[in-house]
C-alpha cells in the first residue's frame, strides 16, 4: 500500500517537473507546423468561394423542392381524412 503511494506521488512529481520542458516542445512543434502553413492565392479562394456559393444554392433548391413536395402530400393527407 505505501509503495503505491510513493509510486503515485513519483509520478505525478515527474509530470510536474517535466511540464516546462513538455510546454516547451509544444510551442516548438506549433512553430515548427506554423511555417508548413502557406495563404492560398486570389485566384484559388475566388474558385472555392464560387464552388461554395454554387452548392449553396443548389442545396437550398434541392430542400426547396422537398419542403414543398412533403409539405404538399401532408396537406393531401389531411385533407383526405377530413373528409
Amino acid at each position: 500500500m505505501a509503495n503505491s503511494v510513493a509510486a503515485a506521488r513519483e509520478s505525478s512529481l515527474g509530470g510536474i517537473k517535466s511540464w516546462p520542458e513538455r510546454v516547451k516542445s509544444f510551442y516548438n512543434d506549433v512553430r515548427t507546423e506554423m511555417r508548413k502553413v502557406t495563404t492560398p492565392s486570389r485566384k484559388d479562394v475566388q474558385a472555392t468561394t464560387s464552388v461554395v456559393l454554387i452548392a449553396v444554392f443548389l442545396f437550398g433548391l434541392y430542400f426547396w423542392v422537398i419542403d414543398n413536395v412533403i409539405g404538399r402530400g401532408v396537406d393531401l393527407l389531411f385533407r383526405t381524412f377530413a373528409k
